[in-house]
């Protein structure tokens, strides 16, 4: 396998150490997958690795990692079923981010990685900390203060070391980068390497298999992107693929306290705008830089993706209406419902409409 600098273009090898190509840009994988077909999905295997031939996996190395992860259920939120919620904090870390961490450590054993730092909000962190315990790879995980203590707990249950930075989540990851240049540590980062998002295509995937077909509306939070990169990429490759007909509508979010794809896409603008993250509760998608924003913004401009955001006051409230119908989520999640509400009020009603119950509230009461 190699990575494709999206920059520069240049193939490197995908067992390289270094997070980035010399020149600078991210990696891409250069993997096409096979047209998307039914009998192709592994259906003896309980866990996202079901869908292995269409993501660039490496051999079988994924069976001594692999917890299960994926497969969550799709179940309507309100009476009307109006509303579907994929349960994705069900995961074993409680987290949607079980699906990459599960892939990128994976090819991380594969290529023999043994020491890796990662920079996280949380939930990524806590994911890799758990697939690394797994697998046997000595781990570090950096988090902005303000984290969730039960989250910063739960790294280290995993025996990863958790170093708690001041200041934004943005300078926490620069904290994390300047110890991969000094230190020589595998980044195992969630936004640099693609590995990560060939687990998170598998949300797509399994909807559509769980389904038999797509919602016409798919919600999907955006800080850093990894989800949201992964499901584009999945829809995409459905309908090449001629398995669906037309790309669904995307309600992409942000925090209002830290918006800045969606500034851009207000001034149509092709790079994130700059912007003074503040202090949100909505702290899974505070990234003030998202690394892949260009990327991020070419998507969105070419499927015609609207960017709302989720008012700060009502994310509570949220919060609560969703507890009354039996779901316990965290406050990042029921960011989810808010900009979704609010969407609904810029546009109108939005039946058939997906959204991620992405992590579990027991882990950000804080």
């Amino acid at each position: 396998m190699q990575y494709i600098c999206t920059r520069c273009g240049k193939l490197t090898d995908a067992a390289v150490r270094q997070p980035r190509c010399e020149c600078g840009g991210l990696f891409e994988l250069d993997f096409t997958p096979p047209a998307w077909d039914p009998a192709l999905i592994d259906r003896s295997e309980w866990s996202l690795f079901r869908y292995r031939r269409f993501m660039a996996v490496d051999g079988d190395v994924w069976r001594s990692v692999t917890m299960g992860e994926g497969m969550t259920p799709v179940i309507p939120f309100d009476e009307k079923g109006d509303v579907l919620f994929k349960m994705d904090y069900t995961m074993p870390t409680l987290s949607f981010k079980d699906r990459g961490a599960a892939t990128l450590v994976s090819h991380m054993k594969a290529i023999g990685v043994d020491y890796c730092v990662q920079d996280s909000s949380g939930n990524a962190g806590n994911s890799v900390a758990a697939y690394c315990a797994r697998a046997g790879i000595r781990c570090e995980i950096y988090v902005p203060e303000g984290t969730s203590p039960k989250k910063i707990t739960m790294i280290e249950a995993h025996g990863a070391k958790a170093h708690v930075i001041p200041g934004t989540r943005d300078h926490c990851a620069d904290v994390c980068r300047a110890q991969v240049r000094e230190k020589g540590a595998y980044y195992a980062n969630h936004v640099y390497n693609p590995y990560f998002y060939e687990g998170m295509k598998a949300y797509i995937y399994e909807t559509f298999e769980q389904l038999g077909r797509i919602p016409a509306n798919i919600v999907i939070p955006v800080g850093n992107g990894t989800l949201f990169i992964g499901a584009v990429k999945a829809l995409e490759h459905l309908q090449a693929s001629g398995a669906i007909d037309h790309f669904p509508n995307i309600i992409a979010l942000q925090s209002e306290l830290c918006d800045p794809l969606y500034q851009a896409r207000l001034a149509g603008g092709t790079k994130p705008a700059e912007v003074s993250p503040k202090p949100t509760l909505a702290e899974g998608i505070a990234i003030g830089v998202p690394m892949r924003g260009e990327e991020i913004l070419g998507m969105m401009a070419r499927h015609n993706i609207k960017v709302v955001t989720a008012p700060e006051d009502r994310i509570l409230e949220a919060r609560a209406a969703i507890a009354r119908r039996g779901i316990y989520c965290e406050h990042t999640t029921a960011a989810n419902y808010a900009a979704y509400l609010h969407y609904c009020e810029l546009y109108g009603p939005t039946p058939d409409t997906l959204i991620t119950m992405c992590g579990a509230g027991i882990k950000s009461d804080h």
